[in-house]
């Protein structure tokens, strides 16, 4: 689990940024067809995807990293995105545009710089997304490994004997994803906040 949702996150990070970066610089026909294809994908949920992808692939650290990075991918896409658009503008866009700079180059290297508040702040929100799916799917028998420890594992080989007052073993290992998240979520908004200021 905590290597999985790292590299997932950083996946969906990375792919995700490239796909807002060009919607977001080109825009017309080229943001409106990639937008189809991430709206599409958002009505689905992550859960379904990623179980219809294991029965498909097999359960594996690599299926798991590539299913919850291309379901993560597009919904950063769309904060790049926003965020590309309200830099696109800009006079030093402009610029570079007028200097004869390259594409990739006003993308990459003039806008990305402007856009990493977002971005950061998608990849530790959305690290804590990845910790719960992971430990959503071990909790339904699809993680990675069976034989490598994991909390919603834990969980899943412990539920049946809650009903006997045996409720330690199930507790514990949830107060541990629970805790993790929060301190996530509490490191993203305190990033955030230091993006506002």
């Amino acid at each position: 689990m905590l290597i999985i949702a790292p590299l997932a996150t950083l996946l969906g990070t990375v792919v995700g940024t490239a796909v807002g970066l060009v919607t977001g610089y080109y825009g017309g026909i080229v943001d409106e067809a990639i937008m189809r294809v991430v709206d599409a994908v958002l009505a689905v949920p992550l859960i379904i995807i990623a179980l219809l992808a294991i029965v498909a692939l097999g359960p594996s650290r690599l299926t798991l990293i590539l299913v919850i990075g291309f379901v993560f991918s597009p919904i950063i896409a769309k904060t790049v995105r926003a965020a590309v658009l309200g830099e696109a503008g800009l006079e030093y866009v402009q610029a570079a545009r007028l200097r004869n700079e390259r594409s990739p180059y006003v993308m990459f290297a003039e806008i990305l710089p402007n856009v990493m508040g977002p971005v950061i702040v998608e990849f530790t929100v959305r690290l804590g997304y990845a910790i719960f799916a992971v430990a959503t799917l071990s909790f339904l028998g699809f993680g990675a490994d069976p034989s490598i420890p994991d909390w919603g594992q834990d969980i899943s080989q412990h539920y049946q004997f809650i009903s006997g007052g045996v409720w330690w073993p199930v507790l514990f290992p949830s107060l541990a994803i629970a805790t993790l998240i929060i301190g996530i979520n509490l490191i993203a908004d305190a990033i955030a906040q230091s993006f506002e200021r």
